[in-house]
């Protein structure tokens, strides 16, 4: 069975995901850290990723895994494990920009749908249920204000110790829904088959809670 999780950044599509893959027993496959990884690639090679001919050109050269260590999703970059490395705000907003060029999409979109054929899997991202899995036994798209994402996001990086700014976190997120929303290939949407639910004003619990009851039903 596979169950895609569509929805803008900041909604809460990986914590919901691992959570419920934990439950149900699935494979977690967390695409967004795909396209972070790909990102990590040119920014710690000093390459621009805004260059679409020079990514496109550098797509073999970049090998990505996902493995799962203690119960949990590693992501390697040619053979070493980027997982901290590919959370960083810098990282994230470059992971929108490489993630609209053909063949960068062709790549990930290929070993997404390998994994996918032969597991179980919830898998979150922008263009799951529309693309990689249209044909998902149960497609989310998941939501929230832009406030609450925001408010989310400061939280998470205030604990870590991160010196932030409420106001920029919210400006950057609406940037990355224009961006995602408005990309040319694969934009950002909800399928005509997905379940909307909207989660500003409610807990995690109430989310998983939500998505396992559609799954039974589904079933």
């Amino acid at each position: 069975m596979n169950i895609a999780i569509d929805g803008p950044a900041g909604a809460g599509k990986s914590s919901i995901a691992k959570i419920v893959a934990k439950k149900l027993s699935f494979i977690y496959l967390d695409t967004g850290a795909m396209y972070r990884t790909t990102a990590y690639y040119f920014l710690k090679n000093g390459l621009n990723p805004s260059d679409k001919e020079l990514v496109e050109s550098k797509c073999d050269d970049i090998n990505i895994e996902i493995k799962y260590e203690d119960g949990a999703q590693q992501v390697y970059l040619n053979g070493e494990n980027v997982s901290t490395e590919i959370r960083n705000e810098e990282v994230g907003n470059n992971a929108s920009v490489v993630a609209a060029y053909g063949k960068v999409r062709e790549k990930l979109v290929s070993l997404q749908q390998s994994i996918a054929k032969s597991n179980d899997v919830i898998m979150d991202g922008r263009d799951i249920g529309t693309v990689v899995l249209p044909d998902a036994e149960l497609k989310i798209y998941l939501t929230a204000s832009s406030k609450e994402r925001a408010s989310r996001r400061f939280k998470e990086l205030t604990e870590k110790g991160v010196a932030c700014d409420f106001d920029k976190i919210e400006q950057d997120i609406i940037a990355r829904d224009e961006q995602d929303m408005n990309r040319e290939i694969s934009p950002l949407k909800q399928a005509d088959d997905a379940v909307l639910v909207d989660s500003s004003y409610m807990t995690i619990d109430e989310v998983v809670n939500r998505i396992l009851e559609l799954t039974e039903e589904r079933r």
